[in-house]
């Protein structure tokens, strides 16, 4: 069965597009990677995906595109024809894409209204080897979204796009895996909207290096440090200028893709946090709220 297999890239349409792109390129240490009138891409030095963050002034701030990766050009065709079937809007059909790193792909709606991208044979760049103490991301590691209907997004995940349960926080949150890290999925109820975008660190050291760099220049920790129980990663999240959450994380379990049973975890402070030394918590981060460009497409 053709599948995702991985995350490529999150496109933020933002109000504030000076201060965004700054703060992604000197605050939360990605490199720019390409740039037009009004629109940047940004990648991590340590992977060698094209891009993982892009930017594009708009008039009010949205998720433009959340871009995912198949295996190869038959994977994604496969992939367009299944989420047709679903009966997912779709925004265009599989072609050669003009953005930065090129590649073959499509997007869609999800069931949600939020806006997808899966796609295969895009650029790859260089990449370099992080040392320690370096506290700069190494890749994305995971993507959290609302839903009004966590249940039939799980079914959309797993049965068309081949997502697998790894666990469940109680009957309300959702962890779903492409790969052999825990989860590149999550899903919360909620109104139909992006959470927060986690970004792989070399290590915990690494992680409050990073939030010390953020610190220093002005970006205050919102909820952490600390380690969840579903995925036992360590966490510390921030927000960006125009209030999208992301998060500093490390060390996600690693399961096997094939075999890995879901467990359900009973909710609970130390399963949110199990060190429960950190400042902050669920309650200090953005309040959900519908994206306001929901089923419409994106001008690029």
């Amino acid at each position: 069965m053709s599948r995702i297999t991985e995350i490529r890239y999150v496109g933020y349409g933002v109000e504030d597009f000076d201060t965004e792109r700054r703060f992604y390129a000197d605050d939360w240490g990605l490199v720019e990677v390409a740039e037009e009138d009004g629109l940047a891409w940004f990648k991590t030095a340590g992977a060698d995906e094209h891009h993982v963050v892009r930017l594009h002034k708009a008039s009010v701030n949205h998720v433009e595109v959340i871009a995912l990766a198949a295996h190869s050009r038959s994977d994604v065709d496969a992939l367009h024809l299944m989420v047709a079937e679903s009966g997912c809007r779709i925004v265009h059909s599989p072609k050669d894409l003009s953005a930065p790193g090129g590649g073959h792909g499509f997007r869609f709606f999800s069931p949600d209204g939020l806006p997808f991208e899966i796609s295969a044979e895009v650029e790859p760049l260089e990449k370099r080897t992080l040392e320690r103490w370096e506290g700069l991301p190494v890749k994305i590691s995971h993507i959290v979204l609302h839903s009004p209907d966590p249940q039939a997004a799980v079914t959309f995940f797993t049965d068309v796009l081949g997502f697998r349960v790894s666990d469940w926080l109680g009957d309300f949150m959702v962890f779903l895996r492409c790969n052999s890290a825990h989860h590149r999925l999550a899903i919360l109820p909620g109104p139909p909207c992006l959470n927060h975008v986690a970004y792989d660190m070399l290590g915990v050291d690494d992680m409050m290096c990073g939030a010390s760099r953020l610190r220093q220049r002005g970006t205050e920790l919102r909820w952490g440090p600390g380690r969840h129980k579903a995925g036992n990663n360590a966490f510390s999240y921030f927000t960006t200028p125009n209030g999208f959450a992301v998060e500093y994380t490390a060390e996600l379990e690693e399961v096997d893709f094939e075999t890995h049973e879901p467990t359900v975890h009973a909710p609970g402070p130390r399963v949110m946090d199990q060190w429960g030394i950190g400042v902050g918590g669920p309650q200090t981060m953005p309040h959900p709220a519908p994206d306001p460009c929901l089923f419409q497409p994106a001008e690029v």
